[in-house]
């Protein structure tokens, strides 16, 4: 009576994080995850870890969960892991009021956004 298993979404030999509602924007973000694809997780750990862009944190985080997914829940070996894929999408965006002169307003917008990270065991 309980409910089917449901498909994997990546590959046998992948493993993958997704992380919602990053307060920056999608372009910021873009720029960080841009910095790490097609890296092995060592120098993607080392590249976000002396990054100068304060969303890079958030990408950390979500990179060493991807690593700890790829270790605990597929059994992949963590010391060939490359990052194969890390896109950036649209999240929800708040929109809040800020006063202007002669009594107008001016519409200010912040956005968020959504962070995937694929990883994959690379076979040598």
């Amino acid at each position: 009576m309980g409910q089917t298993k449901n498909a994997r979404r990546v590959e046998k030999n992948q493993a993958i994080s997704i992380c919602h509602s990053i307060r920056t924007s999608p372009r910021k973000l873009n720029l960080v995850a841009q910095s790490i694809r097609g890296l092995g997780v060592e120098k993607a750990v080392a590249e976000l870890t002396f990054s100068k862009k304060r969303i890079a944190r958030s990408v950390l985080g979500s990179l060493n969960s991807a690593i700890a997914n790829a270790e605990n829940n597929h059994g992949l070996n963590i010391d060939k892991l490359v990052v194969a894929e890390a896109y950036v999408g649209k999240g929800l965006v708040m929109k809040r009021m800020h006063a202007r002169g002669r009594g107008r307003g001016a519409r200010v917008v912040k956005p968020f956004s959504n962070l995937t990270i694929v990883v994959t065991e690379r076979g040598e």
